[in-house]
């Protein structure tokens, strides 16, 4: 009978497979492969070990392990009993105690290597579901809002050009005109009737006419934008304007300055905006209602009531105390 070698080299020849290639298939080193034909036992593991050899060796040249194995068991069988000296058997108990330690030893460095895995999976694992979880919670980024301008108050005056405005303040009790613009006129004393005048050579018993001194007031910016008020004495009366009481509004009121012309506005909410406007500017207001203006140069400016230029308000140094518009119809 063949040995168990013998048998499977002679499977391999007939199949025309070389050991590399069986070593190449069944992932067992050549050299156990090898010993396995020559019967060297005494070099491989333990009997377990050569047992999953011959198996593997079987199916890799796809014949059925069990003759093979059968074959193996017989020798071992035959030579367990045969043993004609004590020391074989004390080198196979040798071998195979240390056999068994090595695969002792490597099954508890797999079991300790696959808890070591596990501990990590689950280490690493929930961390990367959490990071995902954080990413799909993340909130999706909001459009951005632009802050809408705020409605236009229309009873503010709106300036064409960029001009320097007077910060606004209370008025006056006695308006005063700017000295460039408006001089300084002198009332003229009334005359009653009486006695015939002294002689010359008499001390005069009249006083002499009063004077109005025009006081300025003090400019707390440069004095080309302080608001100077009108002089109360040179006032004269708004021209007609029954023409324009028939405007609808919403009412726009342009001015046109050809001199420095001092005007107060009051709109609808009774705010008012004072300004010493220079020649050459233009000034726009918008109202609900009427506007009521104090010019202290009526002949410096002219003026336009949505869209309707308005005829001459007076000569130059001319002020109007009060003119509304459109004006009120009688």
């Amino acid at each position: 009978m063949l040995s168990v070698g013998a048998y499977l080299r002679e499977l391999r020849q007939r199949r025309g497979v070389s050991l590399e290639e069986i070593a190449r298939t069944t992932r067992v080193a050549q050299r156990y492969l090898e010993a396995i034909e020559t019967e060297a036992f005494e070099t491989l593991p333990a009997p377990v070990f050569i047992r999953g050899f011959i198996r593997a060796y079987c199916q890799a040249l796809g014949e059925p392990p069990e003759e093979a194995l059968a074959v193996y068991d017989g020798r071992e069988a035959r030579t367990v009993p045969t043993a004609p000296h004590p020391v074989p058997p004390r080198a196979t108990t040798d071998s195979e105690p240390r056999a068994r330690g090595a695969v002792l030893v490597s099954f508890v460095l797999l079991v300790v290597l696959g808890m070591a895995l596990f501990t990590v999976a689950l280490l690493i694992h929930p961390r990367e579901r959490a990071e995902r979880v954080a990413v799909d919670v993340r909130p999706e980024p909001r459009p951005e809002t632009r802050p809408v301008p705020p409605p236009i108050d229309m009873s503010r005056p709106i300036p064409v050009t960029p001009a320097p405005r007077a910060t606004p303040g209370p008025a006056p009790a006695t308006p005063a005109a700017p000295p460039s613009t408006i001089p300084p006129p002198v009332a003229a004393p009334r005359t009653t009737p009486g006695p015939a005048p002294a002689p010359p050579s008499a001390p005069p018993s009249t006083t002499p006419p009063p004077v109005v001194a025009v006081t300025p007031s003090p400019p707390a910016s440069p004095p080309a934008a302080a608001p100077v008020p009108p002089v109360t004495p040179a006032a004269v009366p708004p021209p007609n304007l029954e023409g324009f009481s028939e405007a609808t509004s919403p009412y726009r009121l342009v001015a046109r300055t050809n001199e420095t012309t001092w005007i107060r506005v009051r709109t609808e909410d009774g705010r008012t905006s004072e300004e010493n406007v220079p020649a050459g500017e233009v000034r726009e207001w918008i109202s609900n209602r009427p506007f009521v203006l104090t010019i202290g140069n009526a002949g410096g400016v002219s003026f336009e009531l949505n869209g309707r230029p308005l005829p001459a308000l007076g000569a130059k140094g001319a002020v109007i105390q009060r003119l509304v518009l459109p004006p009120e119809s009688r």
